[in-house]
């Protein structure tokens, strides 16, 4: 790969529409926060002549971090597309965030890609979290190279980093992750620090020097020859190792030379079958340069050795009722079967839909059908509707360039879908389809909100219908019990880009107040009461009397309302007041106002009066009945328990354990998994566990993940209810 002396004429300004999935190679870009992969999409961008300077469009505008937003944090907050042309093939280029907070937008690049680019910092090397995506990666069998960057560090060193690659993500067998090409080191500068100035080919022997700002080939010198034998022999060897042809390493082996044609051959199959996984440097133009170190390799590894989306497996495909459907899936002649993979928002254009075209061909002014599942837990409805496509195009930073269609393969932006939600699919009217969702993590980390004034309130509503629409990664929850409205979130930037989303786009400012648990009373004990109410003066009046008697049940068994009333002390019709009564109050809660539960109620006296007694007078009395059970009783705060289990790195569990216990965490039990991880299982206070998303990721680095779930309600400790109670009454 990369033997010929490209001169790629411009393509800046020209919206390119692929015309046969072969023509079409999909690749996202991941790596951790600051890795370089925006400033690598718009060298590539820049090489394949699609922008006239580096990283800029006409109009003065980034590729790929174009939204004002990215500008102000100084880093990615969602997905890019940035396409470009290279040797006839259109490259759909996928820019990811690197931070956690934004693994929604990573794994909507991932559903649309075809292959990945892990993008590692010389500076850096590799982080934990990024070792767990190439597993997940490896997982599904999806293609991968390494790219790595900033080589003009200071101690960056090309050999090192690609030994540590080699050991993070080679697994079993190392030899399957070499580079392609050594970096060829210009003069030293004062530093001692010597740059890289150009490439050497290990299949092709040939120096591609860069420091002219184009790519200038020429022949080694003898000085570059012993290193250069010695890597050669390791790649051919690698790459053998991975043949298809079993006869290969034996011949080789026997000293049989291998054509270069053949081993380039073996090694683009290799590539795109997932088992073996190139190394490259690369880094961006300078100042008036056409083009970047490796970037005309990085460019020829994809088109060459990148799977075509022929070559991908599809998403299972189910009508909306369930039943199993077979496509010839990536056939722009089958039936429409497009994904929505992000969702935006323009100001002047409205929502833009990214769609992923798995089957058939998607064009303007169709009717598709849009069906939406699965996501009702996160705020969003069940939807089956039919809706026009609009204008088609394919973004290039904010521009928007018209094409005429979007053919099976490749990626292209709907605008003005009016219900299309990240996640749904789209299909033909007449025969429409079901793709199965992608895995999102859960959002975890509550961000409670109130309107800041009158004229927000009237926007709120329609303002966070709109985000959670577009970030599936993210929960609405309006709680029936704090009567809070709650935006569950990844974490604190995830947080923070919602809020200003809202203000910015939105037009809406909140306020965010503390989070609230759901809180839970029950009595401590057996208690009695008497609810008297009597008005006798002047008009109709009012006469009830009832004594109850409450005694606390095991937990879960929620309210038990016993009749035990003789000789029609209480009339029969008058005590189903009696009991809706006291359910009431116990709803709205006897001592800090949070609900009562777990007691049986018994109804066991009263009086009655043949004219002013009713069913508002006894429902009035079974409510002042409870109180003053429960103004003699001891009440217990209940809280809620969650299950939590915590994913963790062998080398951290002894930390998260302590943790969880410092939480009031009970410990249930460990279990080893893969990959040297260990599987915590813990029942928590829901209260101790409101920023654990955040904890978590700090303890371990950023390696955990965790998952929740609603155990049940159990007894606060006396001193932390106190401390509640008196937050209470602070408040008040």
């Amino acid at each position: 790969m990369g033997d010929k002396a490209h001169t790629h004429p411009g393509a800046a300004g020209r919206a390119t529409a692929a015309d046969h999935p072969t023509s079409v190679r999909n690749v996202v870009l991941v790596g951790h926060s600051g890795s370089g992969k925006t400033t690598l999409v718009e060298a590539l961008a820049l090489t394949a002549g699609a922008v006239n300077r580096a990283g800029r469009v006409e109009d003065g505008g980034c590729v790929s971090d174009y939204d004002d937003m990215e500008h102000r944090q100084q880093r990615s907050v969602q997905l890019s597309l940035v396409p470009v042309e290279w040797d006839g093939i259109k490259i759909n280029l996928l820019d990811t965030p690197g931070y956690a907070d934004f693994v929604g937008e990573l794994r909507a690049g991932l559903r649309a890609a075809d292959a990945a680019l892990f993008v590692v910092s010389a500076s850096d090397g590799v982080d934990g979290t990024t070792r767990v995506l190439w597993e997940e990666c490896a997982a599904v069998g999806m293609p991968r190279a390494i790219v790595i960057t900033h080589l003009e560090a200071a101690r960056a060193d090309f050999e090192e980093m690609t030994r540590i690659c080699a050991d993070a993500f080679g697994g079993d067998d190392p030899d399957a992750v070499l580079p392609l090409y050594l970096p060829l080191h210009g003069p030293p500068a004062p530093d001692g620090h010597a740059p890289v100035t150009g490439l050497v080919g290990l299949l092709s022997r040939k120096l591609f020097d860069y420091a002219s700002g184009e790519r200038v080939a020429s022949e080694p010198g003898e000085a570059e020859l012993p290193q250069l034998d010695e890597a050669r022999s390791m790649l051919i060897e690698g790459i053998i190792s991975e043949s298809e042809d079993e006869t290969l390493m034996e011949r080789y082996l026997g000293g049989e030379q291998v054509d270069v044609k053949t081993l380039i051959e073996d090694l683009e199959r290799a590539v795109a079958r997932g088992v073996f996984f190139p190394v490259l440097a690369a880094a961006p133009a300078t100042e008036g340069a056409r083009q970047g170190l490796g970037t005309v390799e990085l460019l020829d590894l994809i088109t060459r050795g990148f799977p075509t989306p022929l070559e991908r497996a599809a998403p299972r495909v189910t009508t909306p009722e369930g039943a199993g459907r077979e496509l010839r899936m990536c056939d722009p002649e089958e039936s429409l079967v497009a994904e929505v993979v992000k969702t935006s928002s323009d100001p002047y254009v409205g929502r833009i839909s990214m769609v992923r075209v798995f089957s058939g061909t998607l064009r303007a002014d169709q009717t598709v059908h849009v069906s939406g599942h699965g996501m009702t837990d996160r705020g969003h409805e069940d939807h089956d509707v039919d809706e026009r496509i609009g204008a088609l195009s394919t973004p290039f930073g904010k521009q928007q360039r018209p094409v005429s269609h979007v053919i099976a393969g490749d990626l292209g932006c709907v605008a003005k879908l009016t219900r299309a939600e990240t996640g749904d699919t789209l299909s033909a009217k007449d025969d429409p389809l079901l793709m199965a969702p992608w895995e999102m993590p859960d959002p975890l980390l509550p961000l409670a909100i109130e309107a800041h004034s009158k004229p927000d309130e009237d926007k709120l509503s329609q303002g966070l219908a709109r985000l959670v629409a577009e970030d599936p990664t993210m929960r609405l929850e309006h709680n029936q019990d704090t009567h809070q409205v709650v935006l569950w979130c990844l974490g604190e930037a995830h947080a923070d880009v919602a809020l200003e989303r809202l203000r910015s786009r939105y037009g809406v400012q909140v306020d965010v107040v503390p989070h609230r648990v759901s809180l839970r009373e029950t009595f401590g004990g057996r208690a009695a009461g008497r609810g008297r109410h009597v008005k006798q003066s002047g008009g109709h009046g009012q006469y009830a009397i009832c004594e109850i008697e409450v005694e606390p049940l095991p937990g879960g068994s929620g309210i038990e309302f016993v009749d035990k009333v003789v000789g029609g002390a209480v009339p029969r019709q008058f005590v189903p007041s009696v009991e809706k009564g006291v359910r009431t109050q116990a709803a709205k809660g006897v001592a800090a106002g949070h609900p009562l539960i777990d007691v049986r109620i018994t109804l066991l006296d009263g009086k009655a009066h043949s004219v002013d007694s009713s069913d508002a007078a006894f429902q009035t009395a079974g409510a002042l009945a409870l109180r003053e059970a429960a103004a003699e009783a001891r009440i217990h705060l209940l809280e809620p328990v969650a299950e939590v289990s915590v994913l963790v790195g062998d080398d951290y569990v002894g930390a998260v354990m302590s943790d969880l216990s410092g939480r009031r965490g009970k410990v249930l039990g460990t279990e080893q998994t893969s990959g040297g991880r260990t599987l915590i299982r813990a029942e928590v206070p829901e209260i101790e566990i409101g920023r654990y998303a955040v904890d978590l990721r700090s303890l371990s680095h950023g390696t955990a993940r965790f998952d929740r779930r609603y155990a049940r309600h159990e007894p606060m400790p006396a001193q932390v209810a106190d401390r509640m109670r008196e937050e209470v009454r602070a408040a008040s």
